[in-house]
């Protein structure tokens, strides 16, 4: 199967790539996340996938342009109603499910699967009303238990590993102590 493999970060997509090859997929990357704040995260994010993608010959497609303003009109109301996490994850599952229609894969999938920090059963709702919307079927399997194995692999490689998941809210949970 021809799977588009939304890339969150390099350390974590190692792990799920490498099973899904394993599996006998053909595995594409795809980093598209204009969550990430502040741009100097983003394009230490973005340069870790490309430098990910080439050591390890993943092929990857890379959405560079930094969307932040788009993101933050969304993010505010949905952060007031106390779904931040669901428009973050709707944005980037929507434009990979639609990458992966418009490219021809047989499904899609994330590398969101495998953290043990997000929600993971929403992930895979909004990843199926996606692919449905999209008419591609989204590949879900539950990576969480290779988590640490994807941090060991990626502390192998020498990737930079980010302190917080991204948005700017999550920013501040990781790091204002107010």
């Amino acid at each position: 199967m021809k799977i588009l493999f939304h890339t969150c970060c390099a350390p974590c997509a190692i792990y799920p790539v490498q099973y899904l090859q394993e599996a006998g997929h053909e595995v594409v990357g795809y980093f598209y996340n204009p969550n990430i704040h502040p741009y100097l995260e983003f394009k230490q994010r973005l340069e870790t996938a490309q430098e990910y993608a080439l050591r390890s010959g993943v092929k990857m497609l890379f959405e560079e342009e930094y969307e932040l303003e788009d993101f933050l009109a969304g993010a505010v109301p949905a952060h007031a109603r106390g779904e931040r996490c669901r428009y973050c994850y709707l944005v980037r599952l929507r434009a990979a499910a639609k990458k992966a229609a418009q490219l021809g894969f047989d499904s899609y999938s994330s590398s969101l699967l495998v953290s043990p920090y997000q929600k993971h059963e929403l992930i895979r709702d909004i990843g199926r009303a996606e692919g449905e919307r999209a008419g591609v079927k989204f590949y879900y399997e539950d990576f969480r238990p290779y988590w640490r194995e994807g941090v060991r692999l990626a502390k192998e490689m020498g990737l930079y590993r980010q302190p917080y998941c991204g948005c700017i809210y999550s920013e501040k949970e990781r790091y204002y102590k107010g």
